[in-house]
């Protein structure tokens, strides 16, 4: 029984009752607590009654020629004195905490992954949590996959070959691939090739240009232009590969929107097929079993946001 009504009183507490009393056994009068509290003496009176009659124990004994607190009034009013004290603390200590978002942020991405839209979440992100910080790790996609799924990354940006139903998925943009050279390759600076002319060129690209890897369309070009069988270079980097065609090693595939730069500089020239480029959907992938801080909450959102209002056709580079 006592259990029950000390729980009750736990939770009931009237904190007003709980004031009054404080200053009643401070001014030791009912009538100098009314005058203090700005309130009427009855009002004073029935307050403490009703904090007696929560609490189930007199408070204070009081007639004509004396007013002193009961023993459970003492222990009462030290432990109101306590509680008051430090409420009146919170102002000051809730100065000391920030609402800036503050924690870090790991993203796995395909090396790849360059997208306007990616850029601006990272700005924005930045601009509005400028005490978070953040880890790019570039991975292959199926490395990024799998460091999503065992919650090592806040989350993640790679092309996709086979979906993990414990992940989430969100399309980011789509990009097109085409075949390149180098100033040292024989069809470089050449106008009107066909597909055909790249038959038995030896080749370099990326790791997961396999016909049962997320490069699968690059794979199947490759077949159809009948490149020489024996890759002679491959890496998981785009800069690599980027490296290796412009040393001459042999023809390689790029995202168009990424190697426009470097044609236009004329350190690149674009292949065959000039229509119909093998296109590739870049995601976003998030685990829906991570917990996350708040930091990695934000820049999610902002992301999911961004992609949410940005038409589609508006992700699709390079056409």
């Amino acid at each position: 029984m006592m259990n029950q009504r000390t729980d009750r009183l736990v939770w009931d507490l009237d904190w007003n009752l709980l004031r009054t009393f404080v200053v009643i056994a401070e001014v030791k009068s009912i009538t100098g607590a009314a005058d203090q509290l700005n309130l009427k003496q009855p009002s004073v009176s029935n307050a403490l009654k009703r904090l007696e009659d929560r609490i189930g124990r007199r408070l204070v004994e009081r007639d004509a020629t004396r007013f002193e607190l009961t023993e459970v009034g003492e222990l009462l009013y030290e432990q109101s004195i306590e509680a008051f004290g430090a409420i009146s603390q919170l102002p000051l200590l809730m100065r000391g905490i920030s609402d800036e978002v503050t924690g870090h942020v790991t993203i796995a991405l395909a090396s790849h992954v360059e997208s306007p839209l990616f850029d601006r979440a990272l700005a924005e992100f930045h601009k509005n949590y400028p005490r978070a910080s953040i880890t790019l790790n570039v991975l292959t996609s199926i490395d990024v996959a799998r460091q999503v799924r065992e919650r090592r990354a806040s989350f993640g940006i790679c092309l996709v070959s086979q979906r993990d139903p414990a992940l989430d998925y969100t399309m980011v943009y789509r990009e097109f691939f085409g075949f390149f050279c180098g100033p040292e390759h024989r069809l470089f600076g050449h106008h009107g090739l066909k597909l055909s002319d790249l038959k038995g060129e030896t080749s370099v690209s990326f790791h997961t240009d396999h016909i049962s890897d997320s490069l699968r369309p690059v794979a199947l070009l490759r077949s159809e232009a009948k490149l020489d069988s024996s890759v002679v270079g491959v890496s998981s980097s785009l800069e690599e590969v980027r490296r290796m065609i412009l040393a001459g090693l042999g023809i390689g595939p790029l995202p168009l929107h990424v190697a426009r730069r470097d044609v236009n500089d004329g350190l690149l020239w674009r292949l065959p097929p000039y229509d119909r480029p093998p296109q590739i959907d870049i995601f976003m992938l998030t685990n829906p079993e991570k917990v996350l801080n708040r930091a990695e909450k934000a820049l999610i959102s902002g992301l999911q946001t961004l992609i949410a209002e940005t038409p589609f056709e508006e992700r699709v580079y390079d056409r």
